[in-house]
């Protein structure tokens, strides 16, 4: 489902206001009125899919226009129908709206599972957690947050700030898995902090190296290698 209706806006009118979907993009909301400062807006920016169950149940349209304290949401409920269109639009809770997108495209009972629409490569990590789970190998915990790593890489789930660090930190790390890698970074640094050292000579800036400046390289890359280990 997260390939349909790319190109495509959806409209819907309730009292004075005109509602605009358009799927993957965003929603917003135009007052219809001839007043100066009628209200139009963001109620959500695309954000993620609600799973359960390996099912698509929703979809969130989330940091919209600030409201009060917090920012205006949207949840996009998929339910079948036979045109492309909104049925319903409410706003259950301050800022927080509820849309009713009916869609042929989900009509049939296998279109908003999950695990079609994932890569093999997925899919079969997928498969693994199942047989570790049944094997009681992992908790229903762990399950879960491995199902959530899967559809964080496949798309369907926003990932955090602190997950995108994570993961930056995890590629670097690996880039000096072995000593000879940290060796060979290490006489690269070196030689681009003698490069300094001569820039700073020449304009008469004196360098305080620490005090192990004169520390050996071969002892320096035996606990850089230590350290790897570590």
């Amino acid at each position: 489902p997260k390939h349909f209706l790319r190109s495509c806006c959806l409209y819907f009118l309730l009292s004075r206001y005109k509602y605009e979907f358009c799927p993957f993009h965003n929603v917003t909301q135009h007052e219809q009125t001839f007043r100066w400062n009628a209200y139009s807006g963001i109620l959500g920016i695309w954000h993620e899919w609600e799973i359960e169950n390996n099912t698509f149940l929703g979809m969130w349209m989330r940091e919209g226009d600030s409201c009060e304290t917090k920012s205006r949401q949207t949840k996009v409920h998929l339910v079948c129908g036979k045109s492309n269109r909104l049925a319903y639009v409410s706003e259950p809770s301050t800022c927080v709206y509820s849309l009713t997108f009916e869609t042929p495209l989900v009509c049939h009972p296998h279109s908003l599972l999950v695990y079609p629409t994932l890569t093999e490569t997925l899919q079969r990590k997928w498969d693994e957690a199942e047989q570790l789970l049944y094997d009681e190998l992992i908790t229903v915990q762990g399950y879960r947050r491995i199902l959530k790593e899967i559809f964080e890489e496949a798309g369907f789930l926003k990932v955090t700030e602190e997950k995108e660090v994570e993961k930056q930190n995890n590629k670097i790390s690996l880039e000096f898995e072995t000593a000879e890698k940290c060796n060979k970074e290490y006489k690269r640094l070196s030689k681009e902090l003698k490069k300094l050292q001569d820039l700073l000579s020449q304009h008469g800036i004196a360098y305080k190296g620490d005090s192990a400046e004169n520390t050996s390289v071969e002892h320096v890359n035996h606990k850089l290698a230590t350290a790897v280990v570590t």
